[in-house]
């Protein structure tokens, strides 16, 4: 079935806290999600209790593997695959769940630095009605075509664009993504394609609780460029596991170039990384209960 793309994955951490201890963040949400794409994927769901149990004993089997050093961190790919020897195309009937670790180092080793984005105005990421919501190989494997023009324009990552009206922003390379507009902050609904992110999610929980007014809704790329041009766009930033937050400094489009917080990282964004990293390390508290120590 590896021809016909059923396969479903999940990415989450494992990290070293200042007393030697090893921690989960949000383990129980992943599966969460996991279990919603093998449902989108006729996959078969896992009780939360059993995968909850293996990842973490496969974390203390391998805790020697979990580093130590400043944003580093011990990555976790739990993943599923039907493997029916058949070349028809219909649901699996065999399926294998297999997780890997591996350990990672700082995905910022030279700070915490803008990035350009390029909005994509030929390819679609992922329609409603498709696999969108779901954490399946295809999606990303839909991107990359889009992600080496951008790369050979010279930006790093591409701003996604909805696959029905081509003009509503979705996600930014294989994040989500939020904006500081005139005070507010905007991020793109989950309409059905975009992705569910439960570092999305932690970020919208510290914002409102820091009395920022959230707005969960549809942003054209029109709209979002006049507020660049007309200086109401203070800050913009992806959200995920790897990166947890990834500062937006520079944005292009059809011939349309702006540059956002004079090309630097905003107080906000630096605020939001340095409480999820720090919740994550466990030397920031952690109110939420998002934390589970080993």
């Amino acid at each position: 079935m590896l021809h016909y793309a059923e396969e479903i994955f999940e990415g989450l951490k494992a990290y070293r806290t200042a007393d030697g201890s090893i921690q989960l963040f949000r383990i129980k949400d992943n599966i969460d999600r996991m279990n919603k794409s093998a449902e989108r994927l006729c996959l078969p769901q896992i009780p939360e209790e059993l995968a909850m149990a293996g990842i973490m004993e496969l974390v203390k089997v391998e805790q020697d593997w979990v580093p130590s050093e400043k944003d580093t961190s011990l990555y976790i790919r739990p993943f599923m695959i039907g493997l029916d020897a058949a070349l028809g195309v219909h649901s699996s009937k065999h399926v294998q769940y297999i997780v890997v670790v591996c350990p990672v180092g700082a995905y910022y080793p030279e700070g915490l630095n803008p990035v350009k984005i390029y909005v994509e105005d030929q390819d679609v990421r992922a329609v409603k009605g498709g696999t969108g919501m779901a954490k399946t190989g295809g999606n990303y494997a839909a991107s990359l075509r889009a992600g080496d023009r951008a790369e050979k324009a010279g930006y790093s990552q591409v701003l996604w664009l909805d696959g029905v009206h081509r003009k509503y922003i979705e996600e930014v390379g294989s994040m989500n993504v939020m904006f500081k507009v005139a005070g507010k902050i905007l991020t793109p609904d989950l309409n059905g394609s975009v992705l569910d992110g439960i570092t999305r999610r932690s970020c919208i929980q510290l914002l409102k609780d820091w009395g920022y007014e959230v707005e969960e809704r549809r942003i054209s790329a029109e709209e979002l460029f006049e507020a660049a041009e007309n200086g109401t766009l203070e800050e913009a930033w992806g959200t995920g596991t790897a990166a947890v937050v990834s500062p937006i400094g520079e944005m292009g489009w059809e011939g349309r170039h702006v540059v956002v917080n004079g090309g630097e990282i905003g107080s906000l964004t630096h605020k939001l990384y340095d409480t999820l990293v720090g919740i994550q390390w466990g030397t920031e508290p952690d109110p939420y209960g998002w934390t589970i120590r080993l």
